[in-house]
This record gives C-alpha cells, structure tokens and sequence, in this order.
C-alpha cells in the first residue's frame, strides 16, 4: 500500500472519530437539558405559531402562548446551583435473606454560594428511592438514610446518585451523577455440616482426615493386638520392648478435591422456592468444604469457577439466576473441568428423572465419591445407594446436615 492511500485511511479514521465525538456532544447538549417531552412542546408550539400565520386559527395562538409560557416557567425553574458532592456508605455489603440494610447518603455543598433545592435518585436493584434536597449553605450537609429489607438472593446495585434540578412538568431538567455505585450481595440460606468424610483413601497428595485406622501412609500410634487383627501390621521391634503384641495405626488420608455442580435449568424444577433451595444446598456444601480447607471446583451453567473462600463463594451464590439454555450432561461438564476430583456433588431439581441421573453418573470414575442431592420439598427425605452414586432428595434445608451425617 502506498504512502498516500496509508495518509488517506488515516485521514478517514480521523474524520470517522472526530464526528462520532461531534455526534456525541451534539447529542448530549440536545438531551441533557431538555427532555423529549420538552422538545415535543417546543415543536407543537411552532407547529402552532405556523399554523395561526397561515390559516388564521386563533386557537392555534393559544396553544403556542400556552406551550411557550410553560417553556418559560421550566426555564426558570430548572436555573439553580446544583454543585453537590455526595458519598454513598451500607451498614453492610453483605447480608442475608431477611436481613435490614442501612444506606447514608450525605450530600454536600462543597462550594461558597448556596445551593438550589434539587431532587434525589438512588437506584436500589430495580427500584428506587426519591428524595429532596433542600438548600444548602456554603459547606452544608444533608443526611439521609434509605433501610430496606433484603427479600430474596440477589446481586443488589446501588447508585449512582443522580442529583436532578427541573420543572414539574417535566419539560426541562438538569440533572448529573454523584457518587460510584457497588454491589450489595444478599446471600443465599445455608446450613453447617459436620464433616465430608469423603475422598479418595491411601492418597500420597490426600489431607489428614482425623479419623485412625489400621492401614494407611501417615504413621500415628501404636495400640495393643485385638483378636481378630491383621498380623502383618504388628510392630515387632515394640513389642519384643513391651512383650505384648503391638499394632501401628495410622491417621487416615484422603484426597479431597471437591466438584460441586448446580443444575439451573428451571424446567427441572416445580417452583422458584425449590429452586432457591437447591440454590441453598449447593452453597452449604460448597461452604463445609471451603472451612475444611479442600480444594472447591463450582459449576454453574457455562461457569467453572474455584473459590478461595466462603464469602468469595456465596458472592458467587448471590448471582445464579436460572437459565432455559442449561441443558448439559452435568456430570460430563463437571468431569472434563475436574478429572482428578475425588468428592462430586450434584443438586438437581424433582424434576429430573431417575433415569437421566442414572445415565448421567456413568461417566464419572469409579474411584471418586458421587453424591446427588434432588430437591423434593413436598416429599420427606430418603437416602438411596446405587452402585455408582448415592442419591439423596431433601425436603428442607434442615435435611441437609442429617444427609450427610448418614452418608458416613
């Protein structure tokens, strides 16, 4: 390519970004200032004035004078000082379902002329809060606190602040954006659990697990011979000490990776309240895991993720929403992203069948721990083993720490 058709590209790159930046400003000073409903009023009063030069029609006059008048009076009632900082502070950022949360707005004067009274919009999740402003003095401050109480699980954002200065009629307005917005996570309902008590034993990369045995890698004591005891683990050197029969015993050692996977395709489920709760038990499980220091693999929808924490994990928690386009074989998905996993963990909804789940456990090692927990709020819990998984239903989340007592 030429030097001179390599000028002209850069030319037309040039002139392509300076009249998207024209575009912009254009756009911004038609809009910021005067709503559309206001540039509706401005059109109908000329389309008026035209009207009455031409045809004559009184009526016409009327309504352009009634329009103009009313553009005026926005004019004028949009005009004021609205150079306001402001700061947005939560009593908590991270709260539970039913739990109050405090937000202080502070909104403050910061210049040396007083303000003008001003509107106040705090977006909260999908509503909003409105409140007035009124004058503020050289250096003061108005306090305002919005409570609200968490509902459901959910990702709240809230801000930013937009302060607005305009008429009644909402012809004019001048309004700008205060203060960054966050997120407010409301987390799911969980329940503790006593240990997992599940891995892969005999592991050369397994963790302690506390429980002692009589064969495997971790040396822990000696006891004395039982009826009954294996010969080949009789610590002869002790015994020739103690002229008694000695055997060693071992702290056993599993391998815990663990993959927890959530089904999120709502046609396996009968309602929103059982979809919360196998929300509820994906997150107790993944959170006893997380205190027991194993190795947390998640799986949601597309989303493989491998949280460091428990608060990191429900954050996670806080965001699932379901999805129609979740039709995948859950066990495949969670065994391509976790192949050496030793615990999976799956929660579905009532309405899966049987058959698919059998199907869908076929493709997991034999060696790994599988666990299927199915949400069934309207039936009491049961616990069945299958050769290649354990199936479990839960009726309530209160189920769940009996479940996994039982799984032992």
């Amino acid at each position: 390519m030429t030097d001179s058709a390599l000028r002209a590209r850069a030319r037309k790159r040039a002139f392509i970004r300076g009249w998207s930046r024209f575009t912009r400003r254009a756009r911004h000073v038609v809009t910021a200032y005067v709503s559309p409903l206001g540039w509706t009023a401005l059109a109908l009063a000329v389309a008026g004035l035209v009207l009455y030069l031409t045809l004559g029609w009184a009526e016409m006059l009327a309504l352009c004078l009634v329009l103009v008048t009313m553009l005026l009076a926005a004019l004028v009632l949009s005009i004021g000082n609205t150079s306001f900082d402001a700061a947005i502070e939560v009593s908590d950022r991270r709260v539970g379902v039913g739990d109050e949360v405090a937000v202080q707005v502070d909104v403050t004067n910061p210049g040396t002329t007083p303000t003008a009274s001003a509107r106040a919009d705090l977006p909260l999740g999908h509503e909003h809060e409105r409140f007035s402003i009124p004058m503020l003095a050289a250096r003061q401050s108005k306090h305002t606190t919005v409570t609200f109480r968490a509902l459901s699980r959910s990702v709240l954002d809230v801000g930013p602040l937009t302060i607005r200065k305009g008429d009644p009629f909402g012809l004019m307005r001048h309004e700008h954006q205060l203060a960054e917005h966050f997120n407010v996570y409301i987390h799911p309902d969980i329940v503790m659990l006593d240990s997992l008590h599940a891995g892969i034993p005999r592991d050369l990369e397994g963790n302690p697990s506390g429980d002692i045995v009589d064969d495997d890698l971790d040396f822990y004591g000696l006891r004395e011979y039982e009826p009954g005891d294996d010969v080949r683990h009789v610590h002869w050197l002790s015994s020739a000490r103690t002229r008694t029969l000695m055997l060693r015993q071992y702290e056993a050692t599993r391998r815990t990776d663990t993959s927890v996977t959530l089904d999120v395709n709502p046609d396996d489920y009968m309602s929103k309240d059982e979809f919360e709760l196998a929300v509820s038990v994906h997150a107790s499980i993944g959170v006893q895991a997380l205190l027991e220091d194993r190795p947390l693999y998640t799986h949601v929808a597309r989303t493989n993720l491998n949280p460091r924490n428990p608060m990191e994990l429900l954050d996670m928690c806080s965001a699932i929403e379901p999805d129609f386009r979740d039709r995948r074989n859950l066990a495949q998905e969670a065994l391509a992203a976790t192949p050496d996993a030793s615990f999976y963990c799956f929660t579905v909804g009532h309405a899966k069948p049987l058959d698919d789940i059998r199907r869908m456990m076929m493709a997991l090692p034999p060696n790994a721990t599988c666990l299927v927990l199915q949400t069934t709020p309207n039936e009491p819990r049961t616990l069945r083993r299958f050769p290649d998984f354990t199936l479990a239903t839960v009726n309530t989340l209160d189920d769940l720490p009996q479940i996994m007592g039982a799984l032992r």
